[in-house]
């Protein structure tokens, strides 16, 4: 009988756990090969998998009793990672093939039938929880190599084929470890955007009000006819959005990762991811969940921009579960199986008609809906959704003048919108130093009293709204940081007049 032991480790939701791979290969007995310790389908198939890998790659494979233990036992294994640490296992095991100390090695990914590799989900959390525990080097597949090379301090080995991987740990023929890359440089390359502010015609209000919410990271809502150039709004927001840290890129990098949306051209995601779903999505694929808690859209969209087109055709049992997440930056899901919590820290953008056909309160097209029609239209959406809403902006129609002028040289691009989004969220940087917040949207009722600071004129116009208008407490809390925001761009450290009733502007929704 003789045991090996193999450093592994799998995701539960975007947490990475270490996985034992112990191997025991028993000479008595009937010839056998079992895989225990709570395996998913996928993970017993591996069975297959590893026998016609360790015969391809020109080794022997052990005519005994073959038992693979994942442990801890308890903890739900799925994928087809495991492969490489099953096969090294096994050949370690045999005593004819690896004879190398692999107690501070770890090994990740799948195998083909012939011995080659392929990619796995889930790279980049593994090698930063790798290098946290202390292993030395970590080996995967090659496709990768991109993901693993951003973390320091580990050694990243790119395996091509399981001989190539026998090879090196022998010491026959070296597989020389990734360069680590400097991601700085690419967090400091300006990506290209579709859509850029100086496309968008006329709408000066809605562009000042993008600009607020993304120096703020305040949610907007965007209401208007069709044509009216709500969506090519809502796709220019990427366009001024300040780039992304170091800390969040490494965020986001890790959602899409453990999702399987990265594709590993780039080592890190360094562009704000942008969520567009359909209005027929259901709760799972905005949400997150399934059979395996897997993330949904608003944790896709985490340090960026999602985008609800169509925002009252959602079923209404899909928009009420943005309700926590709104208001907390993550989202919590319980099933059966386990409690597991998803980031969802977004900028959402919703855009709608003022009614069923869209042609409410237009000059010289008659709005051919009835008045039922039209309330229960807006009632689709209900009063704490859009009471989450910080920025509630009204697009009309483009003027024809505006909409046939050959060219606008005045208007504005979105690097120029841009530099004044930077230098707002720099001044927030600034403030909030040594805290958890990013920027002004996460604030919490307790942050508001310790960082925002109102002139006397600036609370009595917010004590006389407040009264006229029958604001909630949410609603006062939020125009305040919108007036901290405004007050931002314009360099100003006080919140005065004028910022609060620019922000009361945005706070009034039409009906």
């Amino acid at each position: 009988m003789s045991i090996a032991k193999v450093n592994s480790a799998t995701v539960v939701g975007l947490e990475p756990f270490e996985v034992v791979v112990e191997v025991n290969i028993e000479e008595k007995g009937f010839p056998g090969f079992s895989i225990v310790g709570l395996p998913s389908r996928e993970v017993d198939e591996a069975k297959e998998r590893v026998r016609s890998a360790i015969k391809n790659a020109g080794c022997e494979f052990p005519d005994h009793r073959i038992t693979v233990n994942l442990a801890p036992a308890d903890l739900p294994k799925k994928g087809s990672a495991f492969d490489i640490a099953i096969a090294i296992g096994i050949l370690k095991a045999s005593g004819n093939y690896i004879s190398a100390n692999l107690s501070h090695k770890l090994f990740l990914g799948e195998l083909s039938l012939d011995g080659s590799t392929r990619g796995v989900l889930g790279a980049l959390p593994i090698s930063l929880y790798a290098k946290e525990k202390g292993f030395t080097h970590i080996y995967l597949p090659s496709v990768n190599g991109n993901e693993s090379s951003v973390v320091s301090n580990i050694s990243t080995i790119c395996v091509e084929n399981l001989p190539s991987l026998i090879a090196h740990l022998e010491g026959e023929k070296l597989i020389y470890k990734n360069n680590l890359l400097d991601f700085e440089d690419l967090l400091n390359d300006t990506p290209t955007y579709e859509t850029d502010f100086c496309d968008v015609v006329g709408q000066e209000h809605a562009k000042r009000a993008l600009e607020i919410g993304a120096s703020g990271g305040h949610n907007l809502s965007l209401s208007g006819p069709p044509g009216s150039g709500k969506t090519m709004l809502a796709r220019a927001l990427p366009s001024i959005l300040p780039k992304l840290t170091l800390e969040e890129a490494l965020e986001v990098t890790k959602i899409y990762s453990v999702c399987g949306n990265f594709q590993g051209k780039s080592p890190l995601i360094f562009q704000r991811p942008f969520r567009s779903p359909h209005h027929t999505t259901s709760r799972v694929g905005l949400i997150g969940g399934g059979s395996y808690i897997t993330p949904g859209e608003i944790s896709l969209a985490h340090r960026g921009v999602l985008f609800l087109d169509e925002f009252p055709e959602l079923p209404r049992h899909v928009l009420e579960a943005l309700r926590q997440p709104l208001e907390d930056g993550f989202v919590t899901i319980s099933r059966a199986s386990g409690t597991l919590t998803f980031p969802s820290r977004f900028t959402l953008v919703a855009s709608s008609n003022p009614c069923p056909c869209g042609n409410l309160g237009r000059a010289k097209v008659a709005c051919v809906c009835n008045i039922s029609q039209i309330r229960n239209y807006k009632k689709r959406v209900s009063g704490p959704i859009w009471d989450r809403i910080d920025i509630h902006v009204d697009v009309p129609l483009v003027e024809v003048e505006d909409l046939t002028r050959q060219k606008n040289n005045n208007a504005e691009t979105s690097s120029k919108i841009r530099e004044r989004v930077q230098k707002a969220r720099d001044i927030q940087k600034k403030r909030f130093k040594g805290t958890r917040l990013v920027c002004n949207s996460d604030m919490s009722t307790k942050d508001i009293k310790n960082f925002t600071t109102l002139t006397n004129q600036a609370q009595d116009i917010l004590k006389i709204a407040l009264t006229k208008y029958g604001f909630s407490a949410r609603s006062y809390f939020k125009i305040i940081k919108v007036a901290q925001t405004i007050a931002d761009i314009e360099g100003e450290s006080t919140i005065n007049a004028n910022h609060i009733s620019e922000a009361l502007g945005f706070r009034l929704k039409a009906d």
